[in-house]
């Protein structure tokens, strides 16, 4: 029975690290947009993962991202298991996976395979993306929960803190926009206001408008992909699970596209 605890403890552990890497593009856990084909917990601890990705020509950048990604969150688990993470239905499967097993860094494999590549560059970028995103959705929540935008401009970390909302996207953005900040500004002062640019400027109360259309823009061309992405998975694996209704890009720019939660574990 210990046996089993031990077991089922472990594997939640393992989905919830996983959960906790992120497609770069999407800025959405790669947990919920299914790329997780099978995480395993051997008998002896070990842990198998096995992993696909929507289209076979994926790009290989973006392969790199998420499968380092993977790596952090399997370093990161409790038991520090021995692991195997294996690339399913990609043009540059055989490659990656000969490289996984000759013992090869996800980022020496890759750079053979994109030596022209600026992947800094390329991580950055989707970062700042991410930041925004996420500090779309907060913002839009202030204001739906009726602070005035002097009050919202005005607030520092202690304040956000104890920000409320209804559960919906600006709760689940809420503590990712948080990590975002601090990542960013690793030495912000927490009388600082928490709410900046991505190059850390200020934001006047009277310019809050047309910096949150900015970051709508932003967010509709972010999900979109992950909408045109989900549907690429779905008919390349003929999924059952296909939702009626998938959104179009006029859902996202009318905002009709209701949040996505994720899965229990």
């Amino acid at each position: 029975m210990a046996t089993a605890s031990v077991s089922d403890s472990r594997e939640k552990e393992l989905w919830r690290r996983l959960g906790e890497a992120n497609d770069p593009e999407l800025d959405e856990p790669i947990t919920e947009m299914g790329f997780v084909e099978r995480a395993e917990v051997k008998g002896d601890g070990s842990v198998e993962v096995d992993f696909r990705l929507p289209t076979y020509w994926c790009s290989p950048n973006f392969a790199f991202l998420m499968l380092d990604g993977v790596r952090k969150a399997l370093d990161r688990l409790s038991w520090s298991p021995a692991y195997a993470v294996k690339l399913h239905d990609h043009m540059f499967a055989d490659e990656v996976n000969r490289g996984i097993q000759a013992g090869k860094a996800f980022g020496d494999i890759f750079a053979e395979l994109a030596a022209d590549t600026d992947l800094g560059a390329v991580r950055e970028t989707f970062r700042m993306k991410a930041f925004k995103r996420r500090q779309e959705a907060v913002l839009r929540g202030l204001r739906q929960h009726g602070l005035t935008d002097p009050e919202i401009v005005a607030m520092d970390l202690p304040a956000y803190a104890v920000a409320r909302f209804k559960p919906g996207e600006a709760a689940k953005q809420k503590p990712r926009y948080r990590a975002a900040v601090l990542e960013r500004f690793p030495d912000r002062r927490t009388d600082g206001p928490v709410f900046v640019t991505w190059e850390g400027r200020h934001i006047p109360a009277d310019a809050l408008s047309a910096y949150l259309a900015e970051l709508r823009g932003v967010r509709v061309n972010m999900e979109f992909n992950g909408a045109l992405c989900r549907g690429l998975k779905q008919t390349r694996y003929k999924e059952l699970d296909v939702v009626d209704g998938e959104p179009t890009l006029v859902d996202f720019i009318m905002d009709r596209v209701p949040a996505r939660s994720a899965p229990v574990t």
